[in-house]
């Protein structure tokens, strides 16, 4: 067992999973005295059973336990209801430490059952890869590596099964690994979108909602269109009276809705969590909030970029997620549901952000700073889980995934960008990131590929973020499903040559290839733009954990 791999891996997994309960266990740890010494007690308990048994540590963790046992207690433990409420996790966490040492003093016979203990601790805990740490410097080795073994079958199951549950099979869709050129002469393993049933042109394959939306910054705070579902507002819009980044809402609902995904961890002095989860805001915090959230708006109206925004909001909405799920009915009061990705299994937002592809960039250097200051402002030591490296990658993966919201033929009133070509920010939009009103993330479109020769469109009908996927032509089942990311239609001011380059351009820096379709193939184009080839990749973790 290879033990640094499971670490890494169970804290890719955990980050998308222990936001809010992290705020509220290290919180107790900070102020509560009685938590703190029954954590000590705990710990001393299992310290002096493994001094104890000193003879035990020399046995292997598989002496009798084979990988049946493990699977089942694995789906045993997997079938048991978890405590839901905060407090109850807390009470839960305890127990099941305690009834672990005193399972560990009992002999080899009982090291399973000790470590099934461990384990439902560990699924509590808001910081495993702490807890593991912990556990090894206290847990005899062999109840300490079956431990680990669940873990890992826990994980793997976690990992392999992801595409057996992503997409919903409603969705007509399913994602399917090819090898595609890299335009360095070889070739690369990718994740695409198929159809899993005919389609003809014009049909409707699925509509989904965004993770994350935001308005186009000349049109932020204008009153002409939602900030939340990015609707053109016919009448008096709502105005927060207390909202840093000027907000605007066509109805009460989406001033509701934004609120308890992002807007009030972000831009407003309200605390993010339910009122008791909430410890007190004195006045020196709250003006530091003020102070941050200031500075972090500053910082958006200066660059002008959606990623950045995207980005904080991803961050935010998965804290909304997460402290739904502590509450009784598992949703916040007036608040809907969490979208659902997956036909089963337990996976967070972050977990479908991980698998995506992603470009390199490297943000400014005072870009992660301003927005760990609002999170740490919002919840003390939330900032934690933004290191300047995930920070890059989550601005990457906005960046090479996001859509381009517009509806009709798009919008024709954009302000040009004062960014160099090169650097400017682009969206996958068939007529043209200059014709959006907005930009969203969607789960299952980050799949698709580009084509010059599309097989589908993104549209927008309902005159929301909403996006809905049209054939543009007849699809069987197992069809892969591209879209155009860039205006690939000639105008009438182009030459065939023109409009070739441009979209090509276009293409090669936004998305940092060189498109090896058939139309380009066909038109002779594929060593056009060719330096550098396909940039785009995907985490390591994923990499090594799937090619294991």
């Amino acid at each position: 067992m290879n033990r640094s791999t499971t670490i890494m891996t169970v804290a890719s997994v955990a980050v998308g999973g222990v936001l809010a309960y992290a705020v509220y266990f290290d919180y107790k740890r900070r102020t509560d005295a009685n938590f703190r010494k029954q954590l000590r007690k705990e710990k001393k308990r299992v310290k002096q059973s493994q001094s104890q048994t000193p003879s035990e540590s020399a046995q292997t963790a598989t002496e009798g336990v084979d990988a049946n046992d493990l699977r089942s207690a694995l789906e045993s433990v997997r079938n048991e209801e978890v405590p839901a409420g905060p407090e109850e996790k807390e009470q839960y966490f305890m127990k099941q430490v305690g009834v672990g040492e005193q399972l560990c003093a009992k002999g080899p016979i009982y090291h399973l059952s000790a470590a099934m203990c461990f384990y439902r601790a560990l699924r509590v805990y808001p910081s495993p890869v702490e807890l593991v740490v912990i556990y090894e410097k206290t847990v005899p080795p062999p109840v300490f590596q079956l431990v680990m073994e669940l873990t890992n079958l826990d994980v793997k199951d976690r990992v392999e099964g992801y595409y057996t549950f992503f997409p919903p099979k409603a969705m007509n869709v399913a994602v399917e690994t090819i090898n595609v050129p890299d335009g360095k002469g070889a070739t690369m393993s990718k994740k695409v979108l198929v159809v899993t049933k005919d389609f003809e042109a014009g049909e409707v394959i699925y509509q989904e909602d965004p993770i994350v939306a935001v308005l186009d910054a000349d049109l932020q705070g204008k009153g002409t269109h939602c900030s939340y579902c990015l609707r053109q507002i016919q009448n008096d819009p709502i105005r927060p009276e207390s909202d840093r980044l000027h907000s605007v809402y066509c109805s009460s609902d989406c001033q509701t809705q934004h609120n308890a995904h992002s807007q009030t961890l972000l831009f407003t002095l309200e605390s993010p969590l339910p009122a008791a989860l909430a410890p007190e805001m004195k006045g020196a915090q709250r003006d530091e909030r003020e102070n941050a959230q200031k500075a972090f708006v500053e910082y958006l109206i200066q660059t002008k970029r959606a990623a950045p925004e995207l980005v904080a909001r991803f961050v935010a909405r998965q804290v909304s997620a997460e402290t739904a799920k502590m509450l009784p009915r598992g949703i916040l009061p007036g608040v809907a549901s969490e979208p659902v990705l997956t036909d089963g299994g337990e996976y967070s937002l972050y977990d479908h952000l991980e698998r995506l592809r992603y470009l390199e960039v490297n943000p400014a250097d005072h870009e992660t700073r301003v927005l760990k200051d609002v999170l740490q402002t919002a919840l003390p030591g939330l900032e934690q889980f933004l290191t300047e490296d995930r920070h890059a990658t989550f601005i990457g993966k906005m960046s090479y995934n996001s859509y381009g919201v517009y509806f009709g033929e798009g919008r024709e009133d954009k302000p040009d960008t004062a960014a160099r070509p090169e650097n400017a920010e682009k969206t996958r939009t068939p007529c043209g990131t200059s014709k959006q009103i907005g930009t969203g993330f969607y789960a299952v479109s980050s799949y698709i590929s580009h084509n010059c020769a599309p097989s589908a469109k993104p549209v927008f009908p309902t005159g929301t973020a909403q996006l809905q996927l049209m054939a543009t032509h007849t699809l069987q089942k197992g069809d892969e499903i591209t879209v155009a990311y860039v205006d690939v239609l000639q105008h009438s001011e182009e030459t065939p040559e023109v409009a070739r380059r441009r979209r090509r351009m276009e293409l090669a820096r936004g998305w940092r290839f060189a498109c090896s379709c058939k139309r380009c193939a066909e038109e002779g184009l594929e060593g056009e733009i060719e330096e550098g080839g396909d940039e785009s990749r995907v985490e390591d973790v994923v990499t090594r954990v799937e090619g294991s």
